[in-house]
C-alpha cells in the first residue's frame, strides 16, 4: 500500500480529495473532477493508494502548530494570518510543508502547496526524490482577483495529479519534461 498525506494551501486539500476517490474507485458525483484518462498515465493499480490526511494549511499559524514548523519562512505579508510568499518562498515553504507532512505521517508521497505573490509552489516528496514545481498561472493573493486565483488553483490541483500519477507509473522521463520543474 502506497501512503499520501498532503498539506495543501492554494490547492485548497482538492489534490488529496481527487486522489482519494481514486483509491477508492469512487464514481459519479463523489468521483474525480480532474483525473480523467487514467490509461495515458500507465498500468498503475490504484487500489493500491491510500490517502492518510489532506490538510487545507493556508496560515502561519497553521504552519507551525499543525506540521509542527518551529520556523517557517518568513512571508512578505500576512493577510487575516494567510502567508503571503512571494514565488521563491512559495518554493520552501511548500518543500517545508511536504517535508513536515511526511515526518508526521509517516506516508510515501507528501505534497505541499502555497501560492501567494507570482505561479506559487507544489512539492512532491518521496523517500527517494523532490520534485518542486510552479503553477503556469500567475496570480497575486494581495489583489483578491477570484478569477485568476481559481486558475492558478486548478492548474496546480491537475499538475501535481499529473506529476503523482506519472511518478506512481514510474514515468520520470515524461516528469523531467515539465516547464520550471526540479528534481534532487
Amino acid at each position: 500500500m502506497i501512503k499520501i498525506a498532503t498539506a495543501e494551501c492554494f490547492t485548497q486539500g482538492k489534490i488529496g480529495r481527487e486522489l482519494h476517490a481514486l483509491a477508492q474507485s469512487y464514481e459519479g458525483n463523489f468521483g474525480n473532477e480532474h483525473i480523467k484518462n487514467l490509461r495515458e498515465y500507465g498500468d498503475f493499480n490504484y487500489n493500491e493508494l491510500s490517502v492518510v490526511c489532506s490538510l487545507f494549511i493556508p496560515t502561519i499559524e497553521a504552519m507551525k502548530k499543525v506540521l509542527n514548523v518551529e520556523n517557517p519562512p518568513k512571508p512578505k505579508k500576512l493577510i487575516k494570518g494567510i502567508k503571503v510568499y512571494d514565488e521563491a518562498g512559495d518554493k520552501a515553504a511548500s518543500k517545508i510543508m511536504a517535508r513536515s507532512i511526511k515526518e508526521l505521517t509517516d506516508c510515501n508521497i507528501a505534497i505541499g502547496t502555497t501560492a501567494g505573490i507570482g505561479h506559487g509552489a507544489i512539492s512532491i516528496i518521496t523517500d527517494d526524490c523532490e520534485i518542486t514545481t510552479t503553477t503556469d498561472v500567475y496570480a497575486d493573493l494581495c489583489e483578491n482577483n477570484s478569477e485568476e486565483l481559481f486558475q492558478r488553483s486548478e492548474n496546480g490541483i491537475e499538475k501535481a495529479l499529473e506529476i503523482v500519477l506519472l511518478l506512481l507509473n514510474d514515468d520520470l522521463d515524461k516528469i523531467e519534461s515539465f516547464e520550471n520543474l526540479e528534481i534532487r
